[in-house]
């Protein structure tokens, strides 16, 4: 039997859906599931923090109406008082040896604003085995609740959880009678017909950094997905974290590029060739940014950056690096080159960060449609959902008046 190590934070809402298919995990592979209790991320990988809260409850709940799980943004956390008695509940149920499949019934209560009603731990109890979760994850290097480790790689919630199933199965761990498919699939974008006809105006916004290697994995996507439905996209574009004095340490770094890489490996993306473009590299790149978006190639401009920093290990520090980058996105480099000089960018950098965290979003890639905001190369599927609610409004429009 497998054993693997679940680690579950009781007021993060992702944890909430991650509890919810615990039992399904358990149902479908040979498989032993460790629950251990920990406490919400450190400073340095939750930056801001309120926003952070604030935003998890928002996408758990488009999450969950996507996955059919069971989750409504209650507009606010649950008080200090709930969350430990459901941190003592939770830590009984860890003894006993019930928490795989009763856990979820202690988060629903907790955010349906109810107390349980199972026994509890006593504090002291509770706090040792917080510790001894908060000790294995930091010692397997993470950091979020939500995560599964099981042989030194990290699965965070429903979105990387198929790739803990596909590598079961290949292991040969599947249960006989287990159901096929995926218990949450990755959403697919694009593959429907377009959307329809949309409100007059209609632009698809998408937040970039060149150092990110997320927005790499978005930028030719979300091209794709717009030309699909035939709708524009607008690259606002913003400093990396670090160059806007947000701290990313190095296990975070480390995840991050492990987890781009099978992602890119699932998505057909080349990756690993990285020239890290912190500091002046970026700086020179959005220099050219308001020629790109004044002759309309900014999309295809920050492809190439992109894919040139990390597919392709361009040095976009040097002239002949750079220029690569933009005569391919069709950029005339003679004249680019006299942008480097200039940082009339930098007011627009500054708006662009600005209209992100007015949307309640702090990193990127991030995207915005109409009324709908995400955060997130796996979240494109929420634009098309919002294109296609946007394009039905318009048509539901159209036949009444018609009526």
């Amino acid at each position: 039997m497998h054993t693997v190590d679940y680690f579950h934070q009781v007021d993060d809402p992702y944890s909430h859906l991650m509890a919810q298919v615990l039992p399904l995990l358990a149902e479908r592979f040979d498989v032993r599931i460790k629950v251990h209790l920990v406490s919400p991320p450190p400073d340095w990988a939750a930056p801001d923090r309120q926003r952070l809260v604030e935003y998890s409850r928002r996408d758990a709940a488009t999450l969950a109406a996507k996955a059919g799980l069971d989750f409504t943004d209650p507009g606010g956390q649950p008080n200090a008082s709930a969350v430990e008695h459901a941190e003592a509940a939770i830590a009984a149920l860890i003894d006993a040896g019930q928490a795989v499949g009763r856990t979820g019934e202690i988060c629903a209560a907790l955010w349906g604003r109810a107390v349980p009603t199972t026994p509890a731990a006593d504090p002291v109890r509770v706090a040792e085995l917080q510790r001894e979760g908060d000790s294995l994850r930091d010692e397997g290097g993470h950091y979020l609740g939500a995560v599964i480790h099981y042989g030194n790689e990290w699965y965070w919630g429903l979105d990387r959880l198929h790739y803990l199933e596909d590598r079961l199965r290949a292991l040969g761990a599947v249960k006989a009678d287990a159901p096929e498919g995926y218990i949450f699939p990755p959403p697919e974008t694009g593959s429907l017909s377009p959307a329809g006809a949309l409100p007059s105006g209609t632009v698809v916004e998408a937040f970039l950094s060149f150092r990110s290697p997320y927005s790499y994995l978005a930028a030719s996507r979300i091209k794709d997905l717009a030309a699909h439905h035939d709708v524009p996209v607008r690259v606002r574009f913003v400093l990396p974290m670090v160059m806007r004095g947000l701290e990313v340490p190095r296990p975070k770094g480390r995840y991050i590029i492990f987890d781009v890489a099978r992602e890119a490996r699932r998505l057909g993306l080349p990756f690993g060739k990285i020239a890290d473009p912190v500091g002046t590299p970026v700086e020179r790149g959005y220099a050219l940014m308001p020629r790109a978006i004044a002759e309309g190639k900014e999309m295809d401009y920050a492809i190439s950056f992109l894919t040139g920093v990390w597919a392709e290990g361009m040095d976009a520090c040097s002239d002949s690096g750079l220029r690569t980058i933009a005569e391919r996105a069709g950029l005339d480099w003679a004249a680019a080159r006299e942008d480097l000089g200039r940082d009339d960018w930098r007011a627009v950098e500054a708006e662009n960060q600005q209209a992100l965290l007015d949307l309640g979003i702090w990193g990127v890639p991030s995207f915005r449609v109409g009324a709908v905001s995400t955060w997130g190369q796996d979240r494109l599927w929420v634009i098309e959902d919002a294109l296609r609610a946007m394009a039905q409004s318009e048509a539901d429009q159209a036949s009444a008046m018609d009526a």
